[in-house]
């Protein structure tokens, strides 16, 4: 049976945290530690938002499947241990924390859709302490298809017993709002993280937000029409 439960979907990676400057760290420290060339900064950033093999495979010029590919992913999960988590408090976007606790006070229920491995994502949660906030969180090897497929958007719902009508997505790559234009919820790209807000449009989010602040404003609104309705039911 369906619950009146109005859910928040978060990407992390440009969405609650600003590690556009942290990863391409951790993929060059991983490319040293393997031996092979250290790549621009820019090219790495173009890859982030997608799954880790992926963007290995990409920057790599390798299939996924190539052992090197695989090499690399664990040497990353190392670098990211040593270079990421220690920063996690700092990483967190402005008014990540307060907004999050309003939307949680607001009756929301927050989740987290993420393309990072559960190691990689649950432990930078915990370490920039907000992880308490979220029920649910859905990462790259817990689920078959990764983002944009809307495979992670829908474990979320079935844990909730949700409508997709009832949830809306929070990222800042055209693959959070491909993902949830595949699961047919509402979504709110972000403009502060990865993608620019027209790279952003060419994915047809439901709206736009500049900060975490109008972030927060969006969700309400959402939560509150959401609300009305079943009062009105």
């Amino acid at each position: 049976m369906n619950t009146n439960h109005i859910i928040a979907m978060f990407d992390l990676d440009g969405t609650l945290f600003d590690t556009a400057q942290a990863i391409p760290l951790a993929f060059n420290g991983a490319f040293r530690e393997l031996g092979l060339s250290e790549l621009p900064l820019k090219t790495i950033k173009e890859t982030i938002g997608l799954p880790l093999e992926k963007a290995f495979s990409v920057l790599l010029h390798l299939p996924v499947a190539n052992p090197l590919v695989g090499h690399a992913v664990d040497e990353y999960q190392k670098q990211f241990t040593n270079t990421i988590l220690p920063l996690a408090k700092s990483l967190l976007f402005p008014d990540v924390v307060n907004g999050l606790e309003t939307l949680k006070h607001s009756g929301l229920r927050l989740s987290v859709t993420t393309n990072k491995f559960a190691q990689s994502a649950n432990t930078l949660l915990a370490a920039a302490g907000i992880a308490h906030f979220f029920d649910i969180v859905v990462c790259a090897d817990e689920v078959k298809e990764k983002k944009p497929n809307p495979e992670s958007g829908q474990k979320i719902l079935d844990y909730f017993a949700a409508k997709k009508s009832h949830a809306v997505m929070v990222g800042d790559t055209t693959h959070d709002i491909l993902m949830a234009n595949n699961l047919g919820c509402e979504s709110i790209a972000v403009t502060y993280g990865i993608h620019d807000e027209d790279t952003l449009l060419t994915a047809s989010p439901g709206s736009i937000a500049n900060d975490f602040n109008e972030v927060v404003q969006h969700c309400q609104q959402f939560h509150q029409s959401k609300s009305r309705l079943f009062i009105l039911c």
